[in-house]
């Protein structure tokens, strides 16, 4: 039991300073801007008010950043899913020439920063003429080295026996991949899609250079733009924008968070 006292106070104190920017960033979405310039200890809000949620909608194109933000991330996700699930059934479940190479070339590119790649992305990407598009927005990332390595590694736990007995019954790889694999995938699934639908929703860098016109702005960038074509920075409206950001992806992790945790768990085992 002591033992268990004292492991249970330091994971407290962590959790409280995890949560507690998170707090101050709703809390401050209520507050009127001079509350919020006048700081002050006090967390919840004297004079709550939805006027910072008002001038957000009202003042700044806040609902076409955040169709393009989940518009993009969901086309984001779910060509990982496909995609990446593909991949590593191929690398773990089918021999041919170059398996082993092709693998290495995925493990490699996990440990490339992506800013090295920005460059020569952004030239193909506009050789194509796809600037300033959703393709340019979605196509780079419709595959990630690691969704391939997370379901690779979960799928390489399934027994062939029933890959082999679907083969028996006449079924091609492709409905072996949608019909026996994937169903048996979830907690793979699921985190690789909470993941990539993080790093979409919060890419800001990307989003800026490709994305050269406000109507193609997505949430991070439509923020930032928010802050800097004000005068004196409105944090009331920073704040609001800030909260409502955060909502899908919170409600995407309560969501999926069984099969979250059960993911993270089994993908290193083997």
């Amino acid at each position: 039991m002591r033992a268990r006292w004292y492991l249970y106070v330091p994971l407290s104190a962590a959790l409280l300073a995890t949560i507690f920017p998170f707090v101050w960033m709703a809390s401050g979405a209520f507050k009127p801007r001079q509350e919020i310039l006048a700081g002050g200890a006090s967390i919840l809000p004297h004079n709550a008010t939805l006027e910072n949620f008002r001038d957000l909608f009202t003042r700044t194109d806040f609902t076409g950043y955040f169709l393009n933000s989940g518009l993009v991330a969901v086309a984001v996700v779910a060509g990982n899913l496909v995609f990446c699930s593909m991949l590593a059934y191929a690398l773990t479940k089918l021999e041919f020439p170059g398996r082993k190479l092709l693998f290495g070339t995925v493990m490699t590119m996990l440990m490339v920063p992506t800013v090295v790649t920005f460059i020569p992305l952004f030239v193909l990407v506009t050789k194509m003429g796809l600037i300033n598009t959703y393709g340019a927005l979605i196509l780079p990332f419709l595959a990630t080295p690691l969704g391939v390595f997370i379901m690779r590694q979960f799928i390489s736990q399934i027994p062939d026996e029933l890959i082999e007995a679907a083969r028996l019954d006449g079924a091609g790889e492709f409905r072996i991949l949608f019909t026996v694999i994937l169903p048996l995938c979830g907690p793979a699934l699921a985190t690789l899609a909470i993941l990539q639908f993080l790093s979409s929703w919060n890419e800001f860098l990307w989003p800026l250079v490709a994305a050269q016109t406000e109507d193609m702005y997505t949430l991070p960038v439509g923020i930032a733009l928010i802050s800097a074509s004000a005068n004196s920075v409105n944090y009331g409206l920073l704040l609001a924008g800030a909260t409502l950001i955060v909502l899908p992806i919170l409600g995407l992790f309560l969501f999926l968070q069984r099969y979250f945790i059960q993911g993270v768990a089994t993908t290193g085992l083997k």
